[in-house]
């Protein structure tokens, strides 16, 4: 028998969430395959898996976002039917996602009165505003309840919906992937109170992470799904982020001793070859300046050099312009001022130059800005040559395209970079995430490559895809390519580049060997706080 949501008035505190055997299915697809768990009241609680491991699955059917066709979800050791998500929320289980739910337009005093669910025709704001301010005085988070999200950094944005959640009481608090977005200082100091909210007893926590480093930091126990399943369950002091790492790819509760696991990248030695200071200069961006979407400047009189053999890694919080300088540089945005160079050569981004000079680019969301997602497979495979021998011919003064083989050279690729899909002839919009950018990654790494500009290159992928694309793009620095590296993950910066710089602002403001980068100090620079120009290169 379901129990009924209780209608008295709602238990307060940390609750205990147990799942069991929780299946959900998308036609025959299941997403979620007799999931069991226990998440004790007062802990945080991470889940990890890759991308299709069932985490947003099981949380949106605690969340009440989506119903289980089988099993049980109790709250406190009754069973519960979680229909919708006010049930959810009259059983206080509230939820921050990855990608911020404001409402723009909206002071921070009108997003927490909204966050309830329950506003009234006509507020009384001398008495809200009162209360609003004793609720901020029992939290760590200062805001100015007159300021619009629009006028907040991505970090304050984050702790509004935090605090959205938090003035609900929730008991339950799931958070999903929450400092995607924030500078290593704030996602420490977010996580660190969420963690201080768990211990008081205030509320139990459930957040999904791709993150060793935050799962080895801030939570008690870990679950950690693969395919659907539930395959490995500890507390935190009792595991490492190699064991993790295996039960994610499927190499049973710890790898084996022939498996070299690399370890989490603040602990790793930075384990490459130093670039030459006589490695000629394979691209170089001399005051570049380019405006955003909005008419304002998003570049300013950008500088930076990537030698041949060298990842320049750029670090910097979304939205200080990296996007803008990504496609200033490959042509998709118009330069308003400054010179690029490749190999010494004046680059346009022309597509002649990218044949001649060797330039490769990897962009963020390649389905949109690298493929066209209604061609298939092997015409996306054949955007940068199809027009070149042996894939064309020259016939009475027109191209002749040689289908067979653009299909037969596509065949070769789906196998050397193990991209899954039904075929060569299928829509490249078809195939998964990291699949497409297996796909882009064929076509861009073809031949040699003197520059190859990385933005994002595996953001949203599973553990798989990354650690193959990380390969990828340390074996074109093996061959003298100059990578630059653009990412909003500091992990992946430091593990990968060579050297790092700092992007505030339109601007670079910093600059350092990767193999002595300190986290707190790029954490600063990347936040915005003293801005000091480093010399670019």
């Amino acid at each position: 028998m379901i129990a009924p949501v209780d209608p008295l008035p709602p238990a307060t505190g940390a609750l205990a969430l147990d799942t069991y055997e929780l299946t959900k299915r998308f036609g025959s697809f299941t997403a979620m395959d007799r999931v069991t768990m226990r998440v004790e009241p007062g802990t945080v609680h991470a889940l990890l898996g890759e991308n299709g491991a069932g985490k947003s699955t099981l949380v949106k059917c605690v969340a009440g976002y989506q119903r289980a066709e089988e099993g049980s979800i109790l709250i406190d050791g009754r069973e519960q039917d979680i229909a919708n998500p006010i049930v959810a929320r009259a059983l206080g289980i509230g939820m921050v996602y990855q990608h911020f739910t404001l409402a723009p337009g909206m002071t921070v005093a009108e997003n927490l009165l909204l966050a309830g669910g329950k506003t009234p025709a006509l507020i009384d704001w001398k008495r809200k505003r009162a209360e609003l301010k004793d609720f901020l005085a029992t939290t760590p988070f200062s805001l100015d309840l007159d300021v619009r999200p629009a006028e907040l950094a991505a970090g304050e944005k984050q702790k509004l919906e935090l605090l959205k959640q938090l003035y609900l009481k929730p008991r339950l608090l799931i958070l999903d992937e929450p400092t995607s977005v924030l500078t290593p200082q704030e996602a420490d100091e977010v996580l660190g109170h969420v963690r201080e909210f768990a211990l008081s007893g205030m509320c139990t926590v459930l957040i999904i992470t791709h993150k060793f480093r935050e799962v080895m930091a801030y939570a008690d126990s870990v679950t950690v799904l693969r395919r659907g399943k539930a395959v490995h369950h500890c507390k935190v002091p009792d595991t490492d982020p190699a064991r993790l790492a295996a039960a994610m790819m499927g190499e049973g509760e710890a790898p084996p001793p022939e498996v070299d696991t690399p370890p989490p990248p603040e602990r790793a030695l930075h384990l490459v070859t130093p670039t030459r200071a006589d490695a000629a200069v394979a691209l170089k961006v001399e005051r570049l300046s380019a405006q955003g979407d909005r008419g304002t400047l998003a570049v300013h009189d950008l500088s930076l050099e990537v030698r041949s053999g060298e990842i320049l890694g750029v670090a910097g919080v979304s939205g200080n312009g990296q996007r803008e300088l990504v496609e200033a540089l490959v042509g998709q945005r118009p330069r308003l001022g400054g010179q690029v160079t490749v190999m010494g050569e004046p680059y346009g981004a022309r597509r002649e130059e990218n044949r001649r000079l060797k330039v490769r680019s990897l962009p963020e969301e390649p389905l949109r800005n690298a493929c066209v997602g209604d061609l298939s497979v092997s015409e996306n495979m054949a955007l940068r040559d199809f027009d070149q021998p042996p894939l064309a011919w020259k016939a009475t003064g027109a191209d002749v395209l040689n289908f067979p083989v653009w299909r037969s050279r596509a065949r070769e690729w789906i196998s050397e970079y193990g991209v899954k899909t039904q075929g060569e002839g299928a829509p490249i919009r078809s195939l998964s995430g990291g699949n497409v950018q297996r796909a882009v990654l064929a076509r861009e790494l073809a031949g040699d490559v003197n520059v190859l500009i990385a933005a994002n290159p595996v953001f949203g992928l599973d553990f798989a895809a990354v650690a193959e694309i990380h390969s990828r793009i340390k074996q074109v620095r093996a061959r003298g390519g100059a990578v630059l590296l653009l990412s909003e993950d500091l992990d992946e910066l430091l593990e990968m580049a060579d050297r790092i710089v700092v992007m505030s602002e339109g601007r670079v403001v910093f600059e350092t060997p990767a193999a002595t980068a300190e986290r707190h100090v790029l954490g600063a620079h990347m936040g915005g706080g003293d801005h000091q120009h480093a010399a670019a290169a």
